[in-house]
């Protein structure tokens, strides 16, 4: 395993962060539990949670499974553990979002459940436009001085939402956002044009959810041939894209190739990205996520991706100079 650095910091994490989001609505806790162990088996040490997942608001049933696991044996210090706020977790008025009461009442909690006494990335799931970042980033800092929290992340945030949340978190002499986890994969490439510059020119690292984009990525047409059928909201996409689609599985045949193993490849493959969240439901899905750590693409075949799900024209164009 080829470790990296997060963003600007001296932390290593691995190119495959392991989602947990199945882990308890799809995947029982006897599954989860053999998927960690294989993940960490297999040099896997990025663990990304949230306290909203298990869809049971206030619940917190993913990382109470994900702390059932760290609580056997001496896995806690082997792995860099991720989880979020800012979800809805209870019917009060203060039950979500980022103030400074959310802040330290979810950060207490999620450590409950997940059975430890810090998290290693503490990140916020959404950006919240009603808190000042003078707010957020006192509660933040509190976490770091009382050990409970060392570093903070961001995920759904815009660029200037990157950029404002930096340079107050500079002007308080603290190190901000490390990293930002957002939704990228070749059917959605938006945030190429300023998501990703601002996070380089600020030295975030960028993790990517929804990397195989619902399954699209994954040989949706070939599974419908198959007579899998998916969701309609994900069938009527996979109409939208269908000539797109065929190009893609077309080539992922030619080179012998599993599509998702490739989707990921690509991501692995940018030098801006750390690396995609798999969020593996079974272990066979998890060893295919590990093959992509193996496949190299040519200079054509990328060049052929490029060619069927194109960006959205590079970063944005610089401002006029008066």
């Amino acid at each position: 395993m080829q470790y990296k650095k997060l963003g600007r910091t001296g932390l290593k994490v691995s190119p495959l962060c392991l989602g947990t989001m199945n882990f308890g609505p799809e995947t029982g806790e006897e599954d989860s539990f053999a998927v960690m162990d294989k993940a960490l088996e297999s040099g896997i040490n990025f663990f990304d949670t949230a306290n909203v997942y298990g869809w049971k608001k206030g619940e917190g049933i993913t990382e109470q499974i994900v702390g059932r696991w760290l609580a056997q044996g001496e896995r806690r210090d082997r792995i860099v553990l991720a989880t979020k706020c800012y979800g809805e977790m209870g019917d009060g008025p203060n039950d979500r979002g980022l103030s400074a009461y959310h802040i330290r009442r979810a950060c207490e909690a999620s450590l409950k459940r997940l059975q430890t006494d810090h998290i290693d990335l503490y990140q916020m799931h959404h950006v919240e436009r009603e808190t000042p970042w003078e707010e957020i980033w006192q509660a933040m800092e509190q976490l770091v001085r009382e050990g409970k929290i060392l570093y903070v992340g961001s995920s759904n945030f815009a660029a200037w939402n990157i950029a404002m949340a930096n340079e107050t978190a500079a002007r308080r002499n603290f190190l901000g956002l490390v990293c930002e986890q957002s939704k990228y994969s070749l059917v959605t490439r938006s945030i190429e044009l300023e998501v990703i510059p601002a996070c380089r020119a600020y030295g975030l690292g960028v993790i990517a959810w929804s990397p195989l984009d619902g399954g699209l990525l994954a040989g949706a047409l070939e599974k419908t041939k198959e007579g899998r059928r998916a969701q309609e909201r994900v069938q009527k996409r996979i109409e939208e894209l269908r000539p797109q689609l065929e190009q893609w599985e077309s080539l992922c045949r030619e080179i012998d190739e599993e599509p998702a193993v490739v989707a990921l490849t690509w991501i692995l493959s940018n030098r801006d990205m750390t690396g995609p969240i798999i969020g593996p439901r079974t272990l066979d899905q998890l060893g295919g996520a590990l093959r992509a750590l193996e496949v190299k693409l040519d200079a054509e075949t990328v060049k052929t991706i490029d060619a069927i799900w194109p960006g959205p024209g590079g970063e944005a164009p610089m401002a006029y100079a008066w």
